[in-house]
């Protein structure tokens, strides 16, 4: 019997209207932090 594989490949996209940028610098890598953490675990 044939192995069978699949891949499931997610994007998150983050947007506001007017394309503003609502994130400071302080909060941006904290941000970024958290949401690969969340990835990771989900991994």
């Amino acid at each position: 019997m044939a192995d069978t594989f699949s891949q499931i490949y997610i994007q998150i996209v983050f947007a506001v209207q007017g394309r503003q940028n609502l994130l400071v610098k302080e909060c941006k890598n904290r941000f970024t932090i958290g949401i690969s953490s969340v990835i990771k675990s989900l991994h």
